[in-house]
């Protein structure tokens, strides 16, 4: 810098000196050869105590600040590349976290789903065994009954003709005469429902 500033200085002072010999002698003191020994020397002093004031106070503080706020803005930068990274990882276990609770939900649905499917079939299968018991229970009996029923309804009606002869006649009757009519009457009964 200071090269920089003589050299300049005297490139200065050699358009200056060609510029005074053109000049007119009554015009411009900046211009006159009498006067410029003493700008030189004002000129090298001011110039030099400002490039010592710029170079060695004020440029050295204004250099530091500027690293200060670049280290900083990097350190800053730094941190918000770590923050994103950070927050797109958490936003990553986030949805996976959401997915597998989907999958777990779905699957204890499923789940419970096929074992309801499973309970109502074993019951229904139970229930449907159970009522065929019942049927074939009640079909049983009714065979039964009509097996046996002939047979009781004739001894029931032998036995309340008998009594009410007896009432109406007053005597007992034999009782083979009353279940041949009964029998006999049966006959016909059932002769009308085949028909039918």
């Amino acid at each position: 810098m200071p090269k920089k500033i003589v050299f300049n200085t005297l490139i200065l002072s050699f358009l200056l000196l060609s510029s005074a010999n053109t000049a007119e002698t009554g015009g411009m003191p900046q211009l006159n050869p009498e006067f410029w020994i003493s700008q030189i020397f004002w000129l090298v002093l001011t110039f030099g105590f400002l490039y010592v004031i710029l170079s060695k106070i004020i440029l050295p503080k204004i250099s530091k600040s500027l690293e200060t706020r670049k280290s900083q803005i990097l350190e800053n930068i730094e941190t918000a590349d770590k923050q994103k990274e950070e927050s797109e990882n958490k936003i990553k276990e986030y949805d996976k976290i959401i997915l597998e609770s989907k999958i777990k939900a779905k699957n204890y649905f499923n789940d419970a789903r096929k074992k309801i499917l499973e309970d109502i079939d074993k019951k229904r299968i139970v229930l449907e065994k159970d009522i065929e018991d019942e049927i074939a229970a009640a079909e049983s009996e009714i065979n039964d009954l009509k097996k046996n029923s002939d047979e009781k309804i004739s001894k029931i009606a032998i036995d309340t003709s008998s009594e009410l002869i007896k009432e109406l006649i007053g005597e007992e009757v034999n009782s083979s005469s009353i279940s041949a009519i009964v029998e006999d009457q049966s006959k016909k009964i059932k002769e009308r429902k085949n028909v039918i």
